[in-house]
């Protein structure tokens, strides 16, 4: 079983994954291609399942070594239900299912520790995030019925209820086409309509993106030196584990030197007595 689990953790079989999953990218993407699929169609699909193979046994022999603890990480979690989906049967039903294959890619993520940080960045950014969310879901509301109050009645496609108001005010929001296709028609008819939407474009554009941009960035930022904090530490108990043995090696030497001399001695006694 240990050298099961030495094998599993070695670097040889994480970059023999990490190719593989390079050349299952490639292979998936290729199928799409007609021209490919009609020339190299069958060794693509045998690219592909023998490729599926390797994934499979690599996450039974993890299961074998970890057992119920492989559960215990997400990242073998997510490892799991992405080859799991790839094994769905080619049917109509399961069809949704087969397109998801391309998330094996996605494995790339638990092999590569700057990606696997960022993940995690974003992940440990989601509850300030949600608070954010919850801010600008106000704001959409205040505004889109502020917004149908204010132009529903001339612009009914656009602000004639709740709803088209805030589709409205979210491609408002990202800039699409916001000045030529909503905001200047608009003026037309009310001619104060920007002080209407440059307060909310300021207000959700340019402050409330950039808090979600500041959130991510700190997040990543502490993922940053809790990554240094750690390497640190590991370098911290190599050099206090280099330091023990060089201590214990040289008391072995101080040791040995004194049997040394003792044997000396004994030698040279029994010399004199001679």
């Amino acid at each position: 079983m240990e050298r099961i689990k030495t094998f599993v953790e070695s670097r040889v079989v994480e970059r023999v994954v990490m190719t593989l999953i390079i050349v299952n990218a490639i292979t998936l993407g290729l199928e799409t291609s007609p021209w490919a699929m009609e020339n190299f169609g069958e060794v693509l699909m045998f690219l592909d399942r023998a490729i599926l193979s390797v994934f499979v046994i690599e996450i039974g022999l993890r299961l074998v070594v970890y057992r119920l603890g492989f559960f215990r990480s997400a990242w073998n979690i997510f490892d799991f239900v992405v080859v799991a989906v790839a094994l769905a049967p080619a049917t109509t039903t399961f069809s949704v299912l087969r397109a998801l294959r391309v998330l094996r890619v996605l494995r790339m993520i638990t092999i590569v520790p700057s990606l696997k940080r960022v993940v995690g960045a974003l992940i440990s950014a989601l509850p300030g995030m949600g608070s954010i969310v919850l801010l600008l879901i106000l704001l959409f509301y205040v505004f889109s019925v502020m917004a149908t109050k204010l132009f529903g009645h001339s612009f009914p496609d656009w602000f004639g209820h709740i709803p088209a108001s805030a589709y409205t005010l979210f491609q408002v929001m990202t800039l699409e086409s916001w000045s030529m296709g909503i905001v200047r028609p608009v003026m037309e008819v009310y001619p104060y309509a920007w002080a209407f939407f440059v307060p909310f474009i300021l207000c959700t554009t340019f402050t409330m993106l950039n808090l979600f941009i500041g959130i991510v960035v700190n997040a990543m930022q502490s993922e940053h030196e809790e990554a240094v904090q750690e390497e640190k530490a590991e370098e911290s108990a190599a050099r206090a584990a280099a330091q023990v043995s060089r201590e214990s090696l040289a008391e072995e030497i101080r040791q040995l030197r004194a049997e040394i001399a003792d044997l000396r001695g004994s030698l040279k006694a029994g010399q004199g007595a001679v």
